[in-house]
């Protein structure tokens, strides 16, 4: 027996050596055919000519034009814009060292917020940072929203209820609940109303604005009833909120929710426009008690790529141009604002903070880490937000408690990150940030922030 299974390793070893150099030599050969082709050919035959063209147009346009070509329709592009935008990758933070002292590890740092101040009961959360809206059926599925709210109650702050119509599933998972009146019909929802601890009436945000296509097949099941939608035909939401047919019917419109809130925050989201401070100077008329200012780097779960990529204003260059006009309207103290759109690190949102942010909506971060751990059920078959899709088939294999453990992880993370960004800027609570904490990197970002230049000689030169 044992000297069977010698001949037969001897064999194997033979096969695989002698195997081995068969495959390279056929490998190598074929390598050499396909390479004296590419560079024998005149372009017009050759397939590198698709390289040159991908260099020039992107794989990203290739698809797109495809798509269209294919079907004649909208196309619908998950998760936002990849266009290269302004952020805050040119600000850094001003250390505590030695005119000022950095704080102890052990120094408690208050990380708590509130938003709508004025409001008779306003919003308060443990960490800065909350889930931004992602609506269920018209993007999650119930399994991803009620692991979002767990996560988000577990950390203490709070979770948005997105465009989709009211999961009563996520309100019981979550603390603070923020429920998102939106352009449709179920936008206003009584139940989801007196549900809520925060109101935010939907305008726009940074990856989708105007109204938007529900299709049928799209939403079938549970979501489709809590719409109240029909099951074979289109639904298109409107491109306002009822009852808003001109600026000046927003003042009435507050008050007439505001006796329904019943001392909530009201807050209103909407796209940074080149012409933000018109559309403040409504907010503040119409006395909403928070802003949500959406920059053009925010995702979605489907939106027209002109949409993404062509509307709207930077994340950075929204809150700059909004908390300026809050301030100069003496609306500062009484008016919370929070930023949205391309938010991804705990320095990022630490930054906001420093110039004015009270809060930040967080949209990509808490969608991925929802599948962490998880990926091996969808890969390499098919992307990962089908595991999180309302209209995928895929969705049932999310893990729900190790999805809420993910995202809950990310933010208790992020959270202790910006704690320690905190300490060694030698302060102990949020509130002691300011712009000072921060100096830019060039020209530009210190005209458009109002930030100190970290080379502030004008009429020197530096080299």
């Amino acid at each position: 027996m044992i000297g069977t299974l010698i001949a037969l390793g001897v064999i194997l070893c033979i096969v695989y050596f002698v195997g081995k150099g068969v495959f390279r030599s056929v490998v190598q050969r074929l390598f050499g055919l396909v390479l004296e082709r590419l560079l024998r050919d005149k372009y017009s035959e050759n397939l590198m000519e698709l390289w040159s063209a991908v260099s020039r147009t992107s794989v990203k346009n290739i698809l797109e034009i495809s798509l269209r070509a294919e079907h004649g329709k909208l196309i619908q592009r998950p998760l936002g814009s990849s266009k290269p935008q302004p952020h805050y990758d040119m600000l850094m933070f001003v250390p505590a060292q030695m005119a000022r002292l950095p704080k102890e590890a052990s120094t408690p740092i208050d990380m708590k917020v509130t938003l709508g101040a004025k409001a008779e009961k306003p919003l308060q959360i443990e960490i800065p940072l909350m889930i931004s809206g992602m609506g269920y059926g018209v993007g999650l599925s119930e399994e991803a929203k009620k692991a979002l709210a767990r996560a988000a109650k577990e950390v203490g702050t709070a979770t948005n209820s997105g465009e989709g119509p009211f999961l009563q599933e996520e309100r019981d998972e979550a603390g603070k609940y923020i429920w998102q009146i939106s352009r449709s019909s179920w936008g206003h929802n009584p139940q989801a109303i007196a549900a809520a601890d925060m109101l935010e009436v939907q305008m726009g945000q940074g990856a989708r604005m105007g109204p938007f296509t529900v299709e049928p097949y799209a939403v079938k099941g549970k979501a489709q009833k809590l719409m109240g939608i029909s099951p074979v035909e289109t639904v298109v939401t409107n491109a306002n909120i009822p009852g808003i047919n001109t600026p000046w019917d927003w003042p009435k419109y507050v008050s007439d929710l505001r006796s329904e809130a019943a001392g909530k925050p009201i807050g209103i989201k909407m796209i940074a426009t080149g012409g933000l401070e018109r559309d403040l100077a409504v907010c503040l008329e119409a006395d909403f008690d928070v802003i949500v200012i959406g920059g053009s780097q925010g995702g979605a779960s489907g939106s027209s790529p002109l949409i993404c990529d062509d509307l709207g204003i930077p994340s950075l260059l929204a809150l700059i141009r909004a908390e300026r006009f809050l301030r100069e309207q003496g609306a500062r103290k009484e008016v919370s604002l929070v930023v949205a759109g391309g938010y991804a690190t705990p320095a990022e949102c630490l930054k906001a903070i420093a110039l004015g942010a009270d809060a930040v909506y967080l949209g990509t971060v808490p969608l991925f880490a929802l599948v962490h751990n998880q990926i091996h059920k969808i890969l390499p078959w098919e992307p990962l937000t089908q595991l999180v899709w309302y209209d995928s088939p895929y969705k049932h294999r999310l893990d729900i408690p190790l999805a809420s453990k993910s995202v809950a992880n990310v933010l208790k993370s992020m959270a202790l990150e910006m704690e320690e960004g905190v300490r060694a800027l030698g302060k102990t609570a949020l509130s002691e940030l300011g712009p000072n904490d921060l100096v830019a990197l060039d020209e530009w970002t210190a005209k458009v922030t109002g930030v100190q230049r970290a080379y502030p000689w004008q009429d020197e030169e530096l080299f």
